[in-house]
């Protein structure tokens, strides 16, 4: 596996100045030798050099025509070492810590990056614990700092409480349970201790205040599970039911707006949603064109009855 090297203040200088040109000639398309040679405060000779070591580790950097030369990385043949700083490490972690629960490959790609991660980093990243309730985004992703979202994460693993900022309003302090994922947002579900209630937080909107609060004892989340916490919270607290569709997520999500899928194979998937009332949530389900293998809760698969009472009542034309 290839080596993920850690911050350049920490590493040798030659390998430090590698992993920074590297990481200039991935921000844009064409570097003049020049341009790096001033960012990276070497000389024009030292960049041709070094463009070699990264050549003979199997980068294609190309060259291209200028009055000093020029520099372009290509996509090569096979997959050189990989070379991350910190926040990129910890980036990829995180991304394949969603991922891994709904990709064999994913996971086995988490295990093998934490297995080359350098110690003080590993101890880091083990603290992140995210989880992902799938629903198909709806929203532009809304950027978080990797940093943040590490020291949220540290604060769940720590149970100590956090204080912060909410939206330029006054300082919040709440107990972080979970760090989640829901679409396309980062949220951390919390007890709000001024309110004495269950919050969900967006992280994007938080801003932490340093130290951390006192530790703190784990609650029970209402439902009993995150997933359920969650689902209730942004699907609303009417008719909500579950049914298993003999279809592929991937089709159930693109007309799912306002619910949870989940796949269950190639062909199958979980399908939640909620509504004003249990027969609307029938016809909602309905207009999916799909087989119906199960639903619950019995008050859905009773609409489901009434609304082929009536569907048959028409077509006999009575």
């Amino acid at each position: 596996m290839a080596p993920i090297s850690g911050r350049i203040g920490g590493m040798p200088k030659t390998s430090a100045r590698l992993l920074a040109l590297l990481s200039l000639l991935q921000t844009r398309r064409d570097w003049a030798g020049s341009a790096l040679a001033d960012r990276l405060e070497i000389s024009l000779r030292t960049v041709r050099r070094d463009v070699d070591r990264l050549r003979e580790l199997g980068y294609p950097i190309a060259a291209v025509k200028g009055p000093d030369g020029g520099y372009r990385l290509g996509a090569g043949t096979d997959l050189p070492p990989l070379l991350f700083d910190d926040e990129q490490a910890i980036a990829l972690v995180v991304a394949l810590q969603i991922a891994a629960g709904r990709d064999e490959a994913a996971a086995r790609a988490l295990t093998t990056i934490r297995q080359v991660l350098p110690s003080r980093l590993r101890h880091r990243v083990e603290a992140i614990d995210v989880t992902a309730v799938s629903r198909p985004a709806t929203h532009p992703p809304a950027p978080v700092d990797g940093k943040l979202l590490l020291a949220i994460s540290a604060a769940v693993h720590a149970r100590e409480v956090l204080r912060f900022d909410y939206s330029n309003g006054p300082t919040r302090r709440a107990e972080p349970h979970h760090l989640i994922t829901w679409d396309g947002r980062w949220y951390v579900v919390a007890w709000d201790l001024d309110r004495a209630d269950w919050r969900t937080f967006r992280a994007d909107r938080m801003t932490l205040r340093t130290p951390n609060g006192p530790r703190f004892e784990r609650r029970e989340l209402p439902g009993g599970d995150v997933t359920t916490f969650v689902t209730g919270t942004f699907l609303g607290s009417g008719c909500r039911g579950t049914v298993i569709l003999s279809k592929p997520a991937t089709t159930i999500a693109q007309y799912t707006r306002d619910g949870v899928v989940e796949e269950l194979g190639a062909e199958r998937c979980r399908l939640t949603l909620s509504s004003w009332s249990w027969p609307s949530l029938a016809a909602a389900i309905a207009r999916y064109d799909a087989d119906i293998e199960a639903a619950e809760p019995p008050e859905l698969t009773a609409a489901f009855a009434l609304l082929a009472d009536r569907f048959q009542r028409i077509a006999a034309g009575r």
